[in-house]
């Protein structure tokens, strides 16, 4: 437990540096270019990044240690950042009908994607650390440390762009890279037998992983369930920053992601307090259940208490959902292949993600906006939608989080749900 909670301050700061960039680089887009568009199109395409290499980062976590894949991840993310650095001081970046917008961009994204090997090779090592009767419990604890990162970034992001500017942000975080890389390689020590490689263990192999998967009872089901989330998922993640800064400048933006982050301490320290029961299926099912009715309401009025608010209770609960996939797949998959099916889960989960940021900030842009803002269409959802200059992204939210609560409802009606419980239950109490 003790190189458990080291590795936690550890990844703490790793998480602060890239999801500072990853922040900072969503608020100077949308500042930069004024479009829903150009920004949907950076945030689908680290989505879609983020998918494609899912399978990779696990194929790469059960072929090291898990100490030396994130060794790995943290020198990606320190090069990548460092030439994106070097990109700003030689070029103009601003204009994103020029090429060098983009490569700056790219060179950011992929510095902040490397941390996705660092979490898969983190969910591996709650196996390899932690009895199975509290992985529940340091789940939990790893989504208080996700909240405090997305605290602190999102504080220090939105402050950063707005008083220092892109360059500097860039400096901070090259600058922590290097502290987690040198706090990882000499004050951390993890004891694992060097992985065994023997065929098509050693490597990517898709086919494999999805044999694997189907031989999980339930996993599939359970897998696909994540995928639908997540396509819903992606609107928010897509138009959340656009309506956040129509209501707030990008300081005070930044300092509500901050304040509202405490919400997914909050989730993560109870989830590590006391766990998540019998039945963490069901838990997963119902706080997706709550994830679609804050979705719902948290914009229906263009009031900033009522976005917070919202945002507040989205961040608390998120951390239950997590700890619930995160507890049944360390539980049902062999350790030895963890690193292959978590990264192949997660490809295929995410996958969703970045078809919605594609599809919706064009839709949004170009439909539902206009929409909103024509004088003959407006005033007919005023009755649920109120007044104001965002009422098309708030609209999307509706209709998004609506088609979330349907499907949530229908899975708890099926024999599916039933049967996948039962089996669940056993393994985790087994």
């Amino acid at each position: 437990m003790s190189t458990f909670k080291r590795l936690l301050v550890n990844t703490l700061v790793a998480n602060v540096t890239t999801s500072f960039l990853s922040f900072a680089l969503a608020f100077w887009v949308y500042l930069v270019t004024e479009s829903v568009l150009v920004a949907s199109i950076v945030s689908g395409s680290s989505m879609l990044a983020g998918a494609l290499m899912g399978a990779v980062f696990g194929a790469i976590v059960d072929a090291n240690r898990k100490k030396t894949a994130m060794v790995i991840a943290s020198s990606v993310t320190g090069v990548a950042f460092a030439a994106a650095g070097l990109v700003y001081l030689a070029v103009p970046v601003t204009d994103w009908n020029r090429p060098w917008f983009w490569v700056f961009a790219a060179l950011v994204l992929v510095g902040s994607l490397a941390g996705g090997l660092r979490s898969i090779a983190l969910s591996t090592t709650v196996t390899l650390l932690i009895p199975a009767d509290r992985r529940d419990k340091a789940n939990g604890m790893v989504g208080t440390v996700n909240g405090l990162a997305h605290l602190v970034t999102s504080v220090l992001s939105g402050l950063s762009v707005g008083f220092l500017g892109m360059g500097g942000t860039v400096a901070i975080a090259v600058v922590l890279t290097v502290v987690v890389l040198g706090h990882l390689m000499l004050a951390i020590r993890i004891d694992e037998a060097r992985p065994h490689r023997t065929g098509r263990q050693s490597h990517l192999d898709l086919r494999g992983s999805w044999r694997t998967m189907r031989a999980v009872p339930g996993l599939v089901p359970l897998v696909l369930f994540s995928t639908f989330n997540n396509l819903i998922m992606g609107v928010f993640m897509t138009l959340m920053d656009p309506y956040g800064l129509n209501l707030f400048p990008v300081q005070s933006w930044g300092i509500v992601l901050g304040v509202t982050s405490i919400g997914f301490i909050a989730g993560g320290a109870i989830v590590a307090r006391f766990g998540l029961g019998r039945s963490p299926l069901r838990i997963l099912l119902l706080a997706n259940v709550a994830i679609a009715v804050i979705g719902m309401t948290v914009a229906i009025r263009e009031w900033q208490s009522l976005l917070v608010l919202g945002m507040l209770g989205f961040m608390v609960v998120i951390p239950f959902a997590e700890a619930a996939e995160q507890t049944i797949l360390q539980r049902v998959v062999p350790f030895e292949t963890q690193g292959r099916i978590f990264g192949f889960a997660h490809s295929i989960e995410s996958a969703s993600t970045p078809v919605a940021a594609f599809a919706i900030g064009p839709v949004a842009h170009f439909l539902v906006v206009p929409f909103m803002n024509s004088g003959s269409t407006h005033p007919t959802l005023t009755w649920l939608l109120g007044e104001g200059h965002s009422r098309g992204l708030a609209l999307t939210f509706v209709i998004a989080s609506t088609i979330m609560l349907v499907v949530v409802l229908l899975a708890f009606l099926t024999t599916t749900y039933r049967r996948l419980t039962h089996e669940y239950n056993a393994m985790v109490t087994t």
